[in-house]
């Protein structure tokens, strides 16, 4: 664990949320809504040192003293504890974990390994239920909330994907779980995308067009509608836990 930011606080009321995988994609437009309506940051990578620095100087420029940098690998449930410790020691509170690291790639029976198996499990179980875990009496005493970053794919399996299928299976358990667990003071809640950015291994553009005929929209979403989401089931949402909200264009209504 390795803290890379020590200002002082914006604003001792702010409100304070983590969030795993924040340096790119998804994880940066979640940083940059929360961020946009009043949230100070803890952003969490693994290895992407650069994105998250230049991140966090982008949001730093906006309201100066309102982020926190912090590295470690989700699988290595010892330096969580620390994650969430730093966070308490820079802002003085914590009010939400969001949940958005994930690790995507295809384990074709037969090719499979048990390094597939714990980088996938890692990053969409192992480490939201410990990361979890840690922040769980601060999320508490501030009446906070946690949003996962599901899959369509934990509900129906992907082809050639079944780690990944049974880790976001996982992840959504979690969801249902923690909400039990840690209510009343805690909501839980879940999100689960759709065609919202394509891997970057790349997609042919016929498996795109395929995708996107099984979708009641038919068009892609952006990140900021994921935002929008996580946002609003950490804000507003405020009977609301044990749900995963599916962003999808209607594309689970066909899969």
């Amino acid at each position: 664990m390795t803290p890379e930011t020590r200002l002082p606080p914006s604003s001792a009321t702010a409100p304070v949320a983590f969030i795993t995988g924040a340096a790119k994609r998804v994880g940066a437009a979640i940083a940059r809504h929360l961020h946009a309506r009043g949230f100070d940051l803890v952003l969490h990578h693994r290895a992407s040192s650069a994105e998250a620095t230049s991140l966090a100087a982008e949001l730093e420029a906006q309201r100066a003293g309102s982020t926190l940098v912090v590295q470690a690998e989700l699988g290595d449930t010892g330096a969580l504890p620390g994650l969430i410790d730093a966070a308490i020691a820079r802002f003085g509170r914590l009010d939400a974990l969001v949940n958005n690291a994930s690790a995507f790639h295809p384990t074709p029976i037969g090719q499979a390994s048990e390094a597939d198996w714990n980088a996938l499990f890692d990053s969409n179980a192992k480490g939201p239920f410990f990361l979890a875990q840690a922040a769980a009496p601060h999320l508490r005493a501030a009446g906070g909330a946690i949003v996962n970053l599901v899959d369509v794919y934990g509900e129906r399996p992907l082809a050639s994907h079944t780690i990944y299928s049974m880790a976001k299976a996982a992840n959504a358990m979690l969801v249902k779980s923690l909400a039990v667990e840690l209510g009343p003071e805690v909501r839980v809640n879940g999100v689960s995308p759709g065609a919202i950015l394509w891997p970057d291994a790349g997609k042919s553009e016929a498996a795109k067009a395929a995708m996107l005929a099984k979708t009641a929209l038919k068009r892609v979403g952006a990140p900021e509608d994921i935002a929008e989401a996580v946002r609003w089931l950490l804000q507003d949402a405020r009977y609301t836990t044990g749900q995963i909200l599916a962003v999808d264009g209607g594309r689970l209504l066909n899969l």
